[in-house]
């Protein structure tokens, strides 16, 4: 019976991780439309996307620490309870300030990743732990990746609202069966929450990441982008002071400091931005006129539906992921992660002539990322208290979040610069795609030189149990 239990709780929790990382891509295939749709410049309806980014990167740590305080499950359900609100009222809408309100509402919900993967340490046996963390964690690739072409699929089908009353829908089932299946954890910090820090971190994470996702759009020397990005760095130097002088810490940087915990993070950074690149640039090179000469000519949901077995393959090599870190620890899962993602790209790089090609490419870059997102939880939560387990995962979510704002803004300058004109049509160039896997590559590489830094040891499921 605790078995079965066990079992329905690690569904439950993936399930909700996959709902909340799909909203991440649940509007790409309208992205060109929006404009028509909202009545609105490209500019300003480029928000709809960009909203989601911000909302979803501030809200993981801030759930985090509110779940270490007040429940982990709560928490979980409120997140669910705001992206189906959000849901809601995008789906009554045809307003852009509105449309960008209920999508801000959907990002909040990325924080029930590092929640779930918090519960389940607390709650399953020990050797089901990793597994189960494994798979969770994996969920931030898997949702995006698949719900690229069902949300295709249905933007080209139906009208455009049926996407959100869909995501609401989603998010009201994963609530019910949270009530149903998943108990309240027993493990809390007694501690009150930090508002300034919660203030503080909000303002200077949003002060970060403006310009990192609206930068080449601003102009990177204009004043609104270095306005944002000093704001920044004078927040964030305040933000680290306080938390620093405070009893009880949103974030403890002492804790972040250490090296497992550092280094892990920073690598995060890095496999979110080459799992990101892929995201941007494969759906592209797809989709460019065959007329090109390198490009394929295929539809929104034909492109999708190349990049869906890349997510798959995430999913099926999580459980790999797990027996890769009981058996070498998670320090060896994770290089092995960022090294088959640079020989994704690698692949991409010297054979892109079909699309079967870039199938392959994407699927070898999925697995790395597969291996390498279920090994960061081990990684971080061998190295802090148990009490600090969903704050912990949610800022090394966030770094992921930082990784893929940041790939995002990259991809875009190098693409939008290396161009060819066919016809009336300006496309990014060969020379502009290989530039970008090439640096995805590099990206990649670095993640597995940050890992290396990492002290030698290995992770075990009594190590990930709760104590």
């Amino acid at each position: 019976m605790a078995q079965r239990g066990g079992r329905a709780i690690i569904v439950v929790l993936a399930s909700c991780g996959l709902v909340a990382s799909f909203m991440q891509t649940l509007v790409v295939p309208l992205i060109p439309a929006f404009p028509r749709l909202l009545g609105a410049t490209p500019t300003d309806a480029s928000w709809v996307v960009t909203v989601t980014l911000l909302a979803g990167a501030v809200v993981t740590p801030v759930s985090g620490r509110l779940g270490d305080l007040y429940g982990k499950r709560r928490v979980l359900l409120a997140s669910l309870g705001v992206l189906v609100a959000g849901s809601v009222l995008s789906a009554l809408t045809s307003s852009l300030m509105l449309m960008v309100a209920g999508r801000g509402m959907q990002g909040l919900a990325m924080g029930v990743i590092p929640l779930g993967i918090s519960i389940m340490r607390d709650e399953l046996p020990r050797e089901r732990v990793s597994g189960a963390i494994a798979l969770m964690s994996a969920t931030l690739g898997v949702g995006s990746a698949i719900g690229l072409p069902l949300a295709a699929v249905v933007a080209e089908n139906t009208d455009w609202h049926v996407l959100f009353w869909g995501s609401a829908a989603l998010g009201v089932g994963c609530a019910s069966l949270i009530l149903r299946y998943v108990p309240e954890s027993p493990v809390r910090t007694p501690a009150p929450f930090d508002y300034l820090g919660a203030l503080g971190l909000v303002v200077g994470l949003t002060c970060l990441l403006l310009p990192i996702v609206k930068g080449a759009e601003w102009g990177w020397g204009s004043g609104a982008t270095l306005g944002f990005a000093v704001t920044a760095v004078v927040v964030f130097a305040g933000w680290g002071w306080y938390q620093l002088r405070r009893r009880d810490p949103l974030v403890d940087l002492r804790v972040s400091a250490r090296r497992p915990v550092l280094f892990t993070n920073l690598a995060s950074i890095l496999v979110g931005f080459s799992m990101y690149a892929m995201s941007l640039s494969f759906p592209q090179l797809l989709q460019a006129p065959a007329a090109t000469g390198y490009g394929l000519g295929l539809t929104m949901v034909g492109a999708g539906l190349c990049l869906a077995p890349n997510g798959i393959v995430m999913m099926l090599l999580s459980p790999v992921s797990a027996r890769l870190t009981n058996r070498y620890g998670a320090r060896t899962t994770l290089i092995t992660g960022t090294s088959v993602i640079a020989l994704g790209y690698l692949f991409a790089i010297l054979l892109m002539d079909n699309a079967l090609e870039l199938v392959a490419a994407s699927v070898i870059i999925g697995a790395g990322v597969g291996i390498a997102y279920a090994a960061m939880p081990a990684l971080i939560m061998g190295a802090v208290p148990v009490t600090e387990t969903a704050s912990a995962n949610g800022l090394n979510a966030l770094m992921r979040s930082v990784g893929t704002s940041t790939s995002s803004a990259v991809m875009a300058t190098m693409l939008t610069h290396l161009t060819l004109t066919v016809g009336t049509l300006t496309v990014p160039s060969l020379t502009g795609f290989r530039a970008a896997f090439a640096v995805a590559a590099v990206a990649a590489l670095a993640g597995t030189a940050l890992t290396l830094v990492v002290p030698r040891v290995r992770a075990t499921t009594r190590e990930l149990a709760p104590v």
